[in-house]
């Protein structure tokens, strides 16, 4: 289904295009912020503590090479990944479209299960019913007519939400800001796998491509628009970077005090220490908020890197986007959380980056993709190294797979 666009003079143009080009930073970043964001930002920040900031530094800087490298090609070349991918590499493209189908299932499986959550502690709603209420809330999004606004403006809503939140929990806990500072430039302890996995949650697998398939389907493509894609790309990296840095200081301000977070689920515990059963109910609205907008993102995007492989689901994307939520709910309804899934889709995802930035790397500089188009050299360069890294992490998450199954 192609949403039909009025024809507007070009005052209204550019302030429509930078109103999607925002929600298409919003829908990158809200992909990214899910339950598993949350959790693994708690983890670390106990486990770090101030010097966890030069991570979330280093991690947002080579998310904005790997995002530029990205959204740029994609949107000069007006293809989505998995075409771009068939164009370097035949077959490759359905490999990624398979690989994304199936990692995006697993992961909106527990995106799902966080809503529940969400609702359960908010409400005290249990879990199946609050993951039910939560997918039809996700697939009115995708019933409405204007299908481009409506995903945009549910997660700039939503986006803007959990950083106020979050902002009034940093204030409660009065984290060491002084020192957070000095710790991101220099830090006391350095670990690179860290940084690696935060890079690896922020643009790994779907997420770096739902906002740069959102800006191909709205039709803002071509060089003409660099510029504009540019600082999209950076806005997605930065409201995420925000977040992170927000939920580090709120978690600082807990674990610094010498409190031991509970295992089971130290983020909720540290919103509680912070500020009691009010604190407890925030993290409620911030974990539903997280996940229900990963739900619509990675639907989006999963269900977008099948639609140019078929004709039939081209048609009716937005109806297979339906299909593939209510398969997650189903799954997370009467089966649970397949463990084995869940890893086996984790691993999976662990090599999507370095394969699909490594095959629009490729395409940077193919005239039959790209054009007349020159994409810089330095950004060539780094986005290699950024494949090299990304591949390291891919091959130790398939290692411990292997040893996992035996």
């Amino acid at each position: 289904m192609n949403d039909s666009k009025p024809q507007l003079n070009q005052k209204q143009s550019s302030g429509a295009t930078m109103s999607i080009l925002l929600g298409a930073a919003f829908l990158m970043a809200t992909s990214a912020i899910g339950p598993g964001f949350i959790t693994q930002t708690t983890v670390f920040t106990a486990q770090m503590k101030a010097a966890f900031a030069f991570a979330i530094l280093i991690s947002i800087l080579i998310d904005i090479i790997v995002q530029w490298n990205i959204w740029r090609i994609l949107a000069v070349s007006g293809l989505r990944g998995q075409d771009v991918a068939n164009k370097v590499l035949p077959g490759l493209g359905y490999f990624l479209a398979f690989a994304v189908a199936l990692g995006g299932l697993a992961f909106n499986i527990g995106n799902v299960g966080g809503a529940a959550l969400g609702f359960n502690v908010i409400f005290g709603m249990d879990q199946m019913t609050g993951g039910i209420v939560s997918a039809v809330i996700a697939i009115i999004i995708f019933l409405w007519k204007d299908l481009g606004k409506a995903m945009d403006k549910f997660a700039q809503i939503l986006g803007f939400v959990m950083i106020a939140l979050i902002t009034y929990v940093v204030v409660t806990t009065a984290p060491p800001i002084g020192e957070a500072v000095k710790q991101t430039f220099v830090p006391s302890e350095i670990n690179w796998t860290i940084v690696l996995t935060l890079v690896g949650g922020t643009v790994g697998g779907y997420i770096t491509f739902s906002g740069a398939h959102r800006i191909i389907d709205a039709g803002i493509t071509g060089q003409e628009n660099i510029r504009r894609i540019n600082i999209a790309a950076t806005n997605g990296i930065c409201i995420t970077g925000v977040m992170r840095f927000l939920l580090f200081l709120a978690i600082l301000g807990v674990v610094m005090t010498g409190v031991a977070l509970d295992k089971e689920n130290p983020a909720a515990d540290a919103f509680r220490i912070a500020s009691g059963d009010i604190g407890y109910r925030i993290f409620g609205v911030i974990l539903w908020a997280a996940a229900i907008t990963s739900v619509v993102g990675c639907s989006y995007t999963s269900v977008s890197f099948l639609r140019t492989l078929s004709p039939y689901i081209e048609r009716y994307y937005r109806y297979w986007i339906i299909g593939f939520i209510i398969a997650s709910t189903s799954i997370l309804t009467f089966i649970g959380r397949p463990v084995m899934l869940l890893v086996l889709a984790g691993s999976i995802n662990g090599l999507i980056l370095p394969l699909s930035l490594a095959s629009i790397l490729l395409a940077a500089h193919r005239v039959d993709i790209i054009g007349n188009y020159k994409h810089p050299v330095w950004l060539t360069g780094l986005g290699w190294i950024m494949v090299a890294f990304t591949a390291w992490m891919g091959w130790g998450a398939l290692q411990g797979l292997s040893g996992l199954i035996k």
